[in-house]
């Protein structure tokens, strides 16, 4: 009755917590998008600085 309908009701089977981490963990290494993920914030962060320092380049004061 693992898992299968019987008579209409559907019997669950349970996973130990440790089963479900080791799956959860296998699950983690075969993503790729956490490198794509860093890298898109890496160029988002050095976008705002560029675009901060070449905004606030004109507010400096010229005392010549």
């Amino acid at each position: 009755m693992d898992g299968q309908c019987n008579e209409g009701v559907h019997v669950m089977t349970h996973t130990p917590h440790t089963d479900w981490l080791a799956a959860a963990a296998t699950a983690a290494e075969q993503q790729g998008a956490g490198n794509l993920l860093r890298v898109v914030l890496i160029v988002m962060v050095l976008g705002c600085v560029l675009t901060a320092w070449f905004l606030l380049r004109g507010y400096k004061r010229k005392d010549d």
